[in-house]
C-alpha cells in the first residue's frame, strides 16, 4: 500500500471516515436495542459503503475487504434475510475495531494489518440469508407456489448477450432478481410467472399474456385497447410520466432511477408494463394532475448551498488564541490606566475597546469549542461490551451531548470519564438476580449528562446501583494502611467516599483485566485537578451513586484571585478559592505540630505563603505577623487549607503563559501572566505547592 495520492484527497478521506466511524460505533449499539429500525440499518449500510468507497479510491485493499464484508451483512439485514442478534453484533463490532485499527494505521502512514480471516469468514457466513447454508438452491420452496417457478432470466441473458456487442456488461440472475424487487416490491414477479420458451430471442403471445397477468392481475390489462399507433415507436415525456404513475402510483416513479442504468436487461421487465399501460389509461387520468403539480414544485427548490465550513489547522487556532490573549492583556492595562484618567474621550475609547476585545475573545474561543458528544459517543460501546463481559443488563442514557467546551478539554476528559463509567458498570450496578432480590428492575440504569453552569461545565455520572458503604470503605483503608483508626472514626461519610481516589485503593479483592489495581480513580482525580476542576461524590447505600465533575469552559483564560505576598504578586486559581476572611493571627492553635485555625468549629491547617515563596531576608519577622491578616481558604477535593497573604488585589482574568526553560518545573508554579498594571504575576499550582512544601 502506498500513499502517493494527493495529500488533500487523503486528508478529505481521513476527516470524512473519522466522522463516519465515530458515528457507526453509536449506531451499532443503538441497532442492538432497535433491531427493526430500517432507517438505522440503511444508515449503517451507507456508512460502511462510504468508507469502502474512499478506501478503494486510495487502494487500501485491506480496509476495503473488511468494509465490504460488513456492508454485505447489512445488505442482508436490511433485505430481511437475517435477524439482528447479539452474536451478529459481536462479530460486526469486532470488524469495526479492525477497521478503526487500520484507519489509525492510515493516519500514521503505516502499512495496513489485514483483518483476521476468522472475522472475514464470519461476516461472509452472516451475509448469507438465514437458513441458506443447508439449502442448495431456492427452487424447491418456490415450486410450492400455485404458479410454476419463473425463468425470465434466460430472456434477460439473451438480451444482455445481444447487447454485449455494444459494450454493455451482463448482469447475473441475482442482480436481475434484485432489480425486479426494486421495481415491483419484494415479491418479484419473476418468481411467479410461467417460464417462457428460450428457443428464440422472442416470447410468444400466450407467454406474454401470462406475464402480464402476473404483473397486473388476470384480465386487468385488457380493459382498453392500446391507444398508441402501431408505427409510433417513441413516447413523449408526459406519456412516460403517466406510465410510471400507473406502474407505481402517483409520485412514486422516482424509485425507478435507483435501477442501474447501464444494464440492458432492465429493458426486459419494463417492456411488459409499457405494453400493458395503455389498458389502464382511463384510471390514470385522475392522478395525472397531482403528478403534474409536483413537477413545478420540485423545480422551485433552491439550488444546493455551497460549503459552509472550512478546515483550519488547530495550530492556527492556537496562534490566534495567543494573539487574542496578548490583546486581552493590553486591554486590561488600558482599562487600568483609563480608570485614573480624567480624559472623557479616552475613557469612552477604552470602554469601547474593552467591549470589542471581550466579543473577539468570545468569538475566537468558540472556534476552539467542540460538543462533548465527541467524548460521549464512545460510551454506549464501552457500556455494552463491559456489561456483556460481566453478564449484566445495563441501559446508558446520555444527556447534554451538544454542550460545547474547549477542544483541549474534550480530549483531556476522555480518559477520566472512561474510568468513571467503567467503575459505575463494574462496582455500581449489581447483577440482575441481586437487583431482582432487592426489588429493583433487572436492568440497571447509568446516566451521563453535561450542562453549562456559568463559566464551568458540570458533568454528572449517576447510577441506580448498590451505592457505597462508608464504613466498609474506612475498613479497607485501615487494612491497606491508608488511614489510622482514629482518623477514620472522625471522618464523615462524604470524606469516606473520597477514599476511592487514594492511590492503590480498591474495593475488589481479586484483580481482573477490568478493575482491582486501584489506579483508575487515582488517575481520574489527578486528571481533573490538572484541568483546574473539582470532583464531588454523593452516594446512598442501596440506592446509587452520583459523581459530579466541574471543569472550566476553557484552559486558555483563567479566572484568578490576585494576592500580594511581600512585594510580589501571585495569582490563585479562582476555582480553588472557597472563601476569604480577616483573622486575628493571635487566635491560632497548634495541633500535632501544625498551625491551625478554627472555622465554623472545624480545624483548618494554616500556612504562611511568604515562608514558601519569599526569600528569608525579604520575609517579615514573626513578631510583625501578629495582628489582623488576610486568610484565603482553598478547597482541594474534600480538604480545606488556609493561606495567609499580606493583601488582596482582586479578581482578574488572565492568560496563562508557560514558564521558560530556566523556571520550567519549579514546584508550585503553573505559569505566569501579565497583570493589569503591567507587572508579572506567577500563577500558583496549589496541589503541587502543598505536596512540595507542606
Amino acid at each position: 500500500m502506498g500513499f502517493e495520492v494527493d495529500e488533500d484527497i487523503l486528508q478529505d478521506f481521513l476527516v470524512e471516515a473519522a466522522e463516519i466511524l465515530e458515528l457507526l460505533s453509536e449506531q451499532l449499539v443503538d441497532l442492538e436495542k432497535q433491531p427493526d429500525d430500517t432507517n438505522l440499518l440503511n444508515a449503517i449500510f451507507r456508512g460502511f459503503h462510504t468508507v469502502k468507497g474512499g478506501a478503494g479510491f486510495l487502494s487500501l485493499t485491506e480496509l476495503v475487504d473488511c468494509c465490504h464484508g460488513a456492508e454485505n451483512v447489512f445488505d442482508t439485514l436490511r433485505n430481511g434475510g437475517r435477524p439482528v442478534n447479539s452474536e451478529l453484533m459481536d462479530t460486526i463490532l469486532e470488524a469495526l475495531d479492525c477497521i478503526n485499527e487500520m484507519f489509525a494505521q492510515v493516519q500514521a502512514r503505516e502499512p495496513l494489518t489485514p483483518a483476521p480471516q476468522a472475522i472475514l469468514d464470519a461476516m461472509h457466513k452472516l451475509s448469507q440469508p438465514a437458513g441458506a447454508e443447508p439449502v442448495a438452491t431456492p427452487e424447491p420452496p418456490v415450486a410450492k407456489e400455485p404458479v410454476a417457478a419463473p425463468k425470465p432470466e434466460p430472456v434477460a441473458t439473451q438480451a444482455s448477450n445481444a447487447a454485449g456487442d455494444a459494450g454493455i456488461d451482463d448482469i447475473t440472475e441475482d442482480e436481475f432478481e434484485r432489480l425486479l424487487d426494486e421495481l415491483h416490491g419484494n415479491s418479484s414477479p419473476s418468481k411467479a410467472a410461467a417460464a417462457p420458451s428460450v428457443s428464440s430471442g422472442d416470447i410468444t403471445d400466450d407467454e406474454f399474456e401470462s406475464l402480464l397477468d402476473e404483473l397486473h392481475g388476470k384480465g386487468q390489462h385488457k380493459i382498453a385497447a392500446a391507444p398508441p399507433p402501431a408505427d409510433d415507436s417513441v413516447i413523449d415525456d408526459d406519456e412516460f410520466e403517466r406510465l410510471l404513475d400507473e406502474l407505481h402510483g402517483a409520485g412514486q416513479s422516482p424509485t425507478v432511477t435507483s435501477t442501474p442504468e447501464p444494464t440492458a436487461p432492465a429493458a426486459v421487465p419494463e417492456a411488459a408494463p409499457v405494453a400493458a399501460t395503455p389498458t389502464a389509461a382511463p384510471a390514470a387520468v385522475q392522478p395525472q394532475a397531482p403528478a403534474a403539480a409536483e413537477k413545478p414544485a420540485a423545480s422551485r427548490n433552491p439550488p444546493p448551498q455551497g460549503e459552509s465550513t472550512v478546515r483550519v489547522d488547530t495550530r492556527t487556532l492556537d496562534e490566534i488564541m495567543n494573539m487574542v490573549g496578548e490583546l486581552v492583556l493590553v486591554r486590561n492595562r488600558l482599562v487600568s490606566l483609563g480608570i485614573n484618567s480624567s480624559d472623557e474621550a479616552m475613557a469612552k475609547a477604552v470602554a469601547n475597546l474593552d467591549v470589542v476585545t471581550a466579543d473577539l475573545q468570545g468569538g475566537v474561543m468558540k472556534t476552539r469549542m467542540q460538543p462533548i458528544k465527541k467524548v460521549f459517543g464512545r460510551f454506549p460501546r464501552v457500556v455494552r461490551d463491559l456489561a456483556r463481559t460481566l453478564k449484566k443488563d445495563i441501559n446508558l442514557t446520555l444527556e447534554g451531548e451538544e454542550t460545547d467546551l474547549d477542544k483541549n478539554l474534550v480530549e483531556a476528559l476522555a480518559d477520566p470519564l472512561v474510568h468513571l463509567v467503567r467503575n459505575a458498570v463494574d462496582h455500581g450496578v449489581e447483577m440482575p438476580d441481586v437487583r431482582e432480590q432487592n426489588g429493583k428492575p433487572r436492568m440497571g440504569q447509568i446516566k451521563l449528562s453535561a450542562s453549562q453552569e456559568g463559566d464551568h461545565i458540570l458533568l454528572v455520572i449517576q447510577d441506580d446501583g448498590a451505592g457505597m458503604d462508608a464504613e466498609k470503605l474506612k475498613s479497607i483503608a485501615i487494612n491497606k494502611g491508608i488511614l489510622d483508626p482514629d482518623t477514620a472514626a472522625r471522618m464523615s461519610n462524604t470524606e469516606a467516599y473520597n477514599l476511592i481516589f487514594a492511590p492503590g485503593f480498591s474495593t475488589k479483592v481479586e484483580i481482573s483485566d477490568i478493575s482491582g489495581r486501584g489506579v483508575g480513580m487515582d488517575v481520574v482525580k489527578t486528571s481533573i485537578t490538572q484541568l483546574n476542576g473539582a470532583i464531588h461524590i454523593d452516594s446512598n447505600l442501596g440506592t446509587g451513586t452520583r459523581l459530579e465533575i466541574k471543569v472550566p469552559l476553557t484552559l486558555a483564560i483563567l479566572p484568578t484571585l490576585m494576592v500580594l505576598v511581600g512585594k510580589q504578586t501571585f495569582a490563585l486559581p479562582l476555582t480553588n478559592v472557597n472563601e476569604i476572611f480577616h483573622l486575628d493571627l493571635r487566635k491560632t492553635n497548634i495541633v500535632d505540630g501544625q498551625l491551625t485555625v478554627i472555622v465554623r468549629e472545624k480545624a483548618i491547617p494554616l500556612f504562611y505563603l511568604q515562608d514558601w515563596l519569599i526569600r528569608t531576608g525579604a520575609a517579615p519577622s514573626r513578631k510583625k505577623r501578629e495582628g489582623l491578616g488576610h486568610v484565603v481558604i482553598v478547597q482541594l477535593g474534600m480538604k480545606q487549607v488556609g493561606f495567609v497573604v499580606d493583601s488582596l488585589i482582586g479578581q482578574e482574568e488572565v492568560v496563562i503563559k508557560a514558564l521558560d526553560d530556566l523556571l520550567q518545573g519549579t514546584p508550585g508554579m503553573a505559569g505566569a501572566t501579565i497583570t493589569s498594571d503591567g507587572g508579572i504575576a506567577l500563577i500558583l499550582d496549589i496541589p503541587s505547592l502543598l505536596k512540595h512544601y507542606a
